[in-house]
């Protein structure tokens, strides 16, 4: 990876798109930490620390803004969301099927509407934010002109990270909310390492198992997720010969390659979403007496409750499943190689190889769900245990599998956009 970068770099062309993608990361960085004026920043951090799973999760994927409540404090979130929601919306409405099949100027259009939806879910999101605040007496200005101020930051800074995202695509290096999304993960690194290192030397000799426990399991989850990033399936094609003029074509074999974990990291986003609901519908209101009914269901969906961790697999199994099937159609792959005069070897082309490869699907997705599952779960279960043994565990600790798997598959992504660079700069043709 490293000699690929290095090599990369000799490139003068992809050298500078390197240079502007880091620029990029950098102003993105600088406005996380902006602060927005009317809040009180730091007992919004400290309430962080005590709330809900979904907003500790939300402050991961910001770097730290959404709990400063700075300007980029809703990071990503609203593109994201707002992409997954078109993506649902082109299958659901024929419209839209129909400009995501009329080639550039159809996704040109597409792009356009995605960007009205992000504004759109960011102030709903900024309001939702506000209010949060406001019921926890962080707003040190309560009147109408403050709250336009605070929702009017939070939208713009909305707007700005799309923008920064898709200057990225345009004139950087990979994928603009992947390489977002990357560096605030890795802007939490030093943080998690203090607090490691402090409880190894504050813990006594069960806070240096515990410390050592986290960095071999940290390393053998990073090896597996590699493992499952590059682990495909691939189903044998044959095309048939066909005769034009006095030419021979096709008759080659190839292969049509179905990763294990197509979904990526989708499934736990989604199933974090879920399962921080109730919290987080708890913050905007009374909390609830200790003892109380209300106060024990809440306790179930802290992600230091057993129950949680059963439930987050379900669900992390549930939307593998659903994510794939809105986002891979086995019927128009099998026609599409009907169309091309492709077939499986023992397989008639047609609803035959749609069924195999629906059945095939079936199979890949429970084994990436399992998967995702263990990487998701397995830090949940160390910090319950060193809640249970220590008193306190690492919080952040709690996310560090989806985080790990962000990391692995933006730096492969990474790697695979400087190599396919360098191979288009190098590739001389068959004329030489």
């Amino acid at each position: 990876m490293l000699q690929t970068l290095r090599n990369g770099w000799k490139i003068p062309e992809l050298k500078s798109k390197i240079l502007f993608t880091l620029m990029i990361v950098i102003l993105y960085r600088i406005g996380a930490v902006i602060p927005v004026p009317y809040i009180n920043s730091e007992m919004l951090s400290t309430l962080m620390q005590s709330s809900g799973s979904f907003f500790q999760y939300i402050n991961v994927l910001s770097g730290d803004a959404f709990a400063q409540a700075t300007l980029f404090a809703l990071s990503v979130s609203p593109y994201i969301t707002s992409q997954i929601i078109m993506q649902l919306l082109t299958i659901a409405i024929p419209a839209l099927e129909r400009l995501s099949k009329d080639g550039e100027e159809g996704k040109k259009k597409i792009n356009q509407i995605s960007r009205y939806v992000t504004i759109g879910i960011a102030l709903i999101t900024a309001y939702g934010y506000y209010m949060f605040m406001r019921v926890n007496g962080l707003i040190l200005n309560t009147s109408v002109f403050a709250a336009i101020v605070v929702l009017a930051c939070y939208v713009a800074g909305s707007a700005l990270i799309m923008w920064l995202a898709e200057q990225i695509n345009d004139y950087g290096i990979g994928n603009g909310v992947s390489i977002i999304l990357f560096a605030n993960i890795l802007s939490g690194l030093p943080a998690f390492l203090i607090e490691m290192f402090t409880q190894m030397f504050t813990g006594g000799w069960k806070g240096l198992v515990y410390a050592l426990v986290v960095m071999i399991i940290g390393l053998a989850m990073l090896t597996f997720i590699v493992f499952m990033s590059e682990s495909e399936r691939r189903l044998p094609i044959q095309y048939a010969k066909k005769v034009v003029g006095r030419k021979m074509y096709g008759g080659q074999s190839t292969n049509l390659p179905i990763k294990v974990n197509m979904s990526g990291v989708m499934p736990i986003i989604f199933a974090n979403s879920i399962l921080g609901l109730p919290t987080t519908i708890a913050a905007l209101l009374s909390q609830p007496k200790k003892g109380s009914f209300w106060y024990n269901f809440l306790e179930v969906f802290s992600y230091e409750s057993p129950v949680y961790a059963i439930i987050f697999v379900i669900l992390i199994i549930a939307f593998a499943y659903f994510y794939i099937a809105i986002s891979f159609n086995p019927v128009e792959v099998s026609n599409n190689l009907k169309k091309n005069g492709g077939f499986i070897p023992g397989i008639r082309p047609g609803k035959p190889t749609s069924d195999y490869i629906t059945k095939v699907l079936n199979k890949i997705i429970l084994i990436g769900a399992i998967m995702l599952s263990v990487i998701a779960v397995l830090p949940l279960v160390i910090n319950m245990i060193a809640t249970s043994t220590l008193g306190s565990g690492i919080g952040s600790l709690a996310f560090g599998g989806s985080s790990i798997i962000i990391v692995v598959g933006v730096v492969i992504e990474l790697v695979r956009a400087v190599e396919a660079e360098m191979t288009m700069r190098h590739y001389k043709g068959f004329l030489d």
